[in-house]
């Protein structure tokens, strides 16, 4: 896998197999993670279901929440034999859910559990592994805690490191809060790089433009961009030109017209047309008739027997809204 410059977050009940492949019509070279998955719903869960993902998404990473070493290089072993391009730990979710299970981003405080997490996951596969993480939690002081962290990870053979630029707090903060109420430090991560040019460093956490992501390219290896990806889902048809230099993404129609037949396919499954759907209500976002699109979509996906029509409908109704405001702006010209 050749150097990744962009990725798009592993996001809770949004990164799904419809999101990603969504998102790879969009830019060719982006790196798409899955939905974090647990080691026991892995080893014994519907695998199909779970894991199961397209060709047409590589690259793509699945991310895996657990603490024991003989799960997780299990888990990594299929993720390797189900084709996936990395395998990632996550260490950076401050969920109840996640922390009852001794997983995510409580496990900052156990370096040396994580080290033998990731070196267990390391001897099962030849695929990389990596490993998400905060840069602290709770009371535990920021640099200190990050630099401890991935020193002590590293020296179990782990290269390749996602900071989320914010210490989380596992008590008194929902893991919404947890995105945005704790204050960002990308200092810290370029710190990291800059003390660490042998691991790959990639940053995460209230970016949102592919500016904000160039200007953090100068400092760190790659940038991982979260929601803005989900609710501005066409800046991402930019990243190619400007991040490889490859060619520019489809026009938003395009990517519209690319989904039918993917859209067809999955329905035939059993797969609703409001579970694909739901991942394109930003396409259109601050464009004249964005809001007529989402309403179209809102309104009708979900109805009995609705099918990919209901896309072709919401997307006429925003190229009527270009013709009605190039015809006025023409009549104006005209006056």
């Amino acid at each position: 896998m050749s150097a990744i410059l962009l990725s798009v977050a592993p996001m809770m009940d949004w990164t799904d197999r419809h999101c990603r492949y969504f998102h790879r019509l969009l830019s060719a070279s982006t790196l798409l993670y899955t939905e974090m998955v647990t080691t026991g719903a892995v080893l014994h869960g519907d695998r199909e279901r779970l894991l199961g993902f397209d060709a047409a998404e590589h690259p793509v990473a699945l991310q895996l929440g657990g603490s024991d070493p003989a799960d997780l290089a299990a888990c990594a072993r299929i993720a390797e034999e189900w084709g996936y391009d990395e395998v990632n730990l996550n260490v950076g979710c401050p969920s109840d859910r996640v922390q009852s299970g001794r997983f995510g981003a409580c496990l900052m405080a156990e370096p040396d559990l994580v080290a033998r997490l990731v070196g267990a996951m390391r001897d099962a596969v030849a695929i990389p592994v990596t490993v998400k993480s905060r840069i602290a939690i709770d009371e535990m002081e920021e640099w200190p805690t990050l630099d401890h962290f991935v020193r002590t990870v590293s020296a179990a053979g782990c290269t390749h490191f996602i900071v989320h630029a914010r210490k989380a707090w596992l008590k008194g903060l929902s893991p919404k809060e947890n995105r945005d109420i704790p204050p960002l430090r990308y200092d810290l991560v370029h710190r990291l790089k800059a003390e660490n040019p042998h691991l790959t460093i990639a940053i995460n956490g209230g970016i949102r433009t592919l500016d904000e992501a160039e200007e953090h390219l100068g400092k760190v290896d790659s940038v991982m961009i979260g929601r803005a990806a989900y609710e501005t889902p066409y800046l991402l048809a930019d990243a190619d030109r400007r991040l490889t230099g490859g060619a520019p993404g489809p026009d938003r129609h395009a990517v519209i017209a690319a989904m039918l037949p993917f859209i067809e396919a999955r329905m035939a499954l059993g797969t609703p047309l409001s579970a694909i759907t739901r991942h394109m209500l930003g396409l259109f976002q601050g464009l004249p008739g964005a809001r007529a699109y989402r309403r179209h979509i809102a309104e009708n996906a979900h109805r009995p027997g609705a099918g990919p029509e209901v896309l072709e409908c919401a997307a006429a109704l925003v190229r009527r809204r270009d013709a009605d405001e190039t015809g006025q702006d023409d009549g104006e010209a005209a006056a």
